[in-house]
């Protein structure tokens, strides 16, 4: 989890004065969006098929109890073992003592968001086990000691030259810049790792319930060899990742994959139903399936339940300006985005200054034109923004300045002297139709751009009242 020792304003600000990140930042986004805009308008008839994903997940979320039932059963019909976790300790308790009991000493994990959810790595590295992400992004980010600052891309933040200079500090290879070098590194790296590894912890994208399996989509071929060369596979799946049938799947996948990284279909779906079969020479002794709630089971049914909708795709954090200004570490928690912006404080409203997150967003509603599902995401955000009111959390200025404003508006005397003032003072500072430079608090907008200055010697009102005198005569 990114340090919450410093406020979100400072960590905000910090961002916001990073050049680096702001190229990593530009760079990513821009391809993520030309990439997802291409992939999308390639569809014959795209507002249907989203139409159709939406509906998928609001059935499943709907049957939750029952789909969760038929999958634990179906799963454990082909010799996997369920754990139901009711929260992140129960997850890290389970996934612990199996590795205590069955002699693991190497862990190998692909991209689980999951499992950053619940801090898995820190509980198993403090068992003594060595924990090594096999995903380019996750180990670039294990390397530097950071969190992931995306949903889909990890280590988004981080340019090719800081990526050089964490491979060349941390593996003692030569300085360069050249991709293709760079992830040969890697994989010279980590091949052994999965060779040695005990056991293989992925996260789920999907859960089909029909089947009895979990699916993992990915790119890179990580997931696969970690699932498939330990003798041991813990899948992690949030309970809400489910979906009744293989029909329902296949929809999914096109959704997802076009929203996420502008591609038909991602290079490796993984369907996987159990440890292997007798007579079969690949997969794992052992299948562990944890089906993590954490808080999820209370926000079915809520005003926010629509949240679970999510397939996390990033399609949203990719689209949001302010994500694209501040990246991901300063939200201060695992998820992050317009997205995040809701599931944090629904998550884990223990974070300090999670109530404040709703407010990182301009409610542009870029994040919801872009969901493949359709969520109605800034609704949401002006919900949480409400909720902090009513929990006496809102800032102390913030409630001054509305009290003042409501005093203004109900007050016609107070709003045209306010009117005035203002028209004044525009004309003092400004220059050429801008403002270049506004007073505290205002001052923060100018900071970054330039105000239009007031034009016209006359408020509306004024200007109403003379033309209807003019009409009178």
């Amino acid at each position: 989890m990114a340090s919450t020792t410093i406020s979100f304003y400072e960590r905000v600000d910090g961002a916001l004065h990073d050049d680096s990140l702001k190229t990593a930042l530009s760079r990513a986004t821009e391809r993520f969006i030309g990439n997802r805009a291409t992939a999308i308008g390639a569809l014959s008839d795209e507002a249907a098929l989203r139409d159709t994903a939406r509906a998928i997940r609001a059935g499943a979320l709907a049957r939750l109890d029952e789909l969760l039932v038929q999958l634990a059963a179906n799963v454990e019909s082909r010799g996997g073992t369920v754990c139901w976790a009711s929260d992140g300790e129960e997850a890290r308790r389970y996934i612990a003592q199996l590795a205590k009991d069955r002699g693991v000493r190497s862990i190998v994990k692909s991209k689980s968001m999951a499992s950053e959810e619940i801090h898995l790595n820190h509980a198993l590295e403090e068992a003594g086990l060595e924990v090594v992400e096999t995903d380019l992004g996750e180990y670039i980010i294990q390397l530097a000691g950071e969190t992931p600052s995306h949903i889909i891309a990890p280590s988004i933040h981080k340019t090719r030259e800081q990526v050089s200079e964490l491979f060349h500090q941390h593996l003692g290879v030569p300085l360069t810049d050249d991709i293709p070098t760079m992830t040969q590194t890697a994989r010279r790296e980590l091949r052994q790792r999965f060779l040695r590894a005990d056991m293989g912890i992925s996260g789920v994208n999907f859960g089909v319930a029909d089947e009895g399996a979990v699916v993992i989509v990915e790119n890179e071929g990580n997931a696969r060899l970690s699932t498939t060369v330990p003798r041991i596979h813990v899948a992690i799946m949030g309970i809400e990742r489910i979906v009744a049938r293989m029909e329902d799947l296949g929809v999914m996948l096109q959704v997802l994959a076009r929203s996420a990284t502008g591609q038909k279909l991602s290079v490796y779906t993984s369907i996987i139903s159990g440890p292997a079969r007798k007579g079969e020479e690949d997969g794992p002794e052992e299948f562990h399936l944890v089906l993590l709630d954490n808080g999820r089971s209370k926000i079915l049914g809520g005003q926010y339940a629509e949240a679970l909708l999510c397939i996390r795709c990033g399609a949203c954090l990719n689209a949001c300006p302010v994500y694209q200004a501040i990246g991901g570490h300063a939200y201060g928690g695992v998820y992050s985005g317009p997205i995040g912006a809701v599931l944090t404080p629904l998550l884990q409203p223990d974070l300090p200054e999670a109530y404040m997150l709703p407010q990182a967003s301009s409610l542009c509603g870029a994040c919801q034109e872009v969901c493949p599902v359709r969520i109605a995401i800034p609704d949401m955000l002006l919900r949480l923004r409400a909720d902090g009111v009513r929990a006496g959390k809102a800032n102390p200025v913030e409630k001054a300045a509305m009290a003042g404003y409501a005093m203004t508006m109900n007050n016609p005397a107070i709003y045209r002297a306010g009117g005035r003032a203002a028209r004044l003072g525009s004309r003092l500072i400004g220059r050429r139709g801008r403002i270049r430079r506004l007073p505290p608090p205002l001052s923060a907008w100018t900071h970054g751009r330039d105000f239009p200055q007031p034009q016209g010697s006359a408020s509306f009102g004024e200007w109403w009242e003379d033309r209807e005198r003019s009409r009178q005569k």
